[in-house]
This record gives C-alpha cells, sequence and structure tokens, in this order.
C-alpha cells in the first residue's frame, strides 16, 4: 500500500543536490579536451603542424576521436595522420584530405 504525508515545500523548492566531484580519470580527460581546444585554436594555417604523442595507457582511437569531435565542435577541420607512437595534427587541406571510401570523380561510370 501507499504510503501519503504532509512534507516541507522547501524540498519542492531546492534545486537538484550538490553537484558530484569529478573523479580523477573524469578530470583528467577534461584536461585534455581544453590541450585540444588550445592546440586547435593555435591551427592558424596550414604550415602549423602539432605532434600528439600517446601515453601507453591511452588509445589511439579515443585520442583521435575525441581531437576530431573537439575541432568539430570549433567548427575546425582537421587532419590526422599516424607519426611514430602518436598523432599529427593540422589544417585540413586538399591535399591532405583523403579519398578513402569514395570512388574517383574522374573514372565516372564504367560501359
Amino acid at each position: 500500500m501507499v504510503t501519503v504525508r504532509k512534507a516541507d515545500p522547501a524540498l519542492m523548492d531546492k534545486g537538484s543536490q550538490r553537484p558530484r566531484e569529478l573523479s580523477p580519470a573524469a578530470r583528467e580527460r577534461e584536461q585534455q579536451q581544453r590541450q585540444f581546444k588550445k592546440l586547435i585554436g593555435q591551427l592558424k594555417g596550414p604550415e602549423q603542424v602539432f605532434e600528439v604523442r600517446l601515453d601507453p595507457t591511452e588509445k589511439p582511437i579515443t585520442i583521435r576521436q575525441r581531437l576530431l569531435r573537439v575541432a568539430a565542435d570549433a567548427n575546425v577541420e582537421i587532419a590526422v595522420r599516424k607519426h611514430g607512437d602518436g598523432f599529427l595534427v593540422g589544417l585540413l587541406t586538399p591535399d591532405r584530405r583523403t579519398n578513402r571510401g569514395r570512388r574517383a570523380a574522374a573514372a565516372g561510370p564504367k560501359d
């Protein structure tokens, strides 16, 4: 059976509980995201390229996706290439654009 009783109106008006503290891993991700925002903000031309080195604990695909997500949020197109134990990051130019998975435009339909 359901129990109904009178409650203090202040309980309804209070906002949610205080925000929880971030875990050390979440704080590290936020710091990394700020670092990536700063890096992408410094990309002013195709002649600027940055190297991102990975810790042994980092997964390359995760870091690559985070870089691309931060760039997309900043409306900046970047190219990310493997280099040694990390990546090279620079602005996307026609020479740096890949055609992976796309047919060449000049090929046209075959008869």
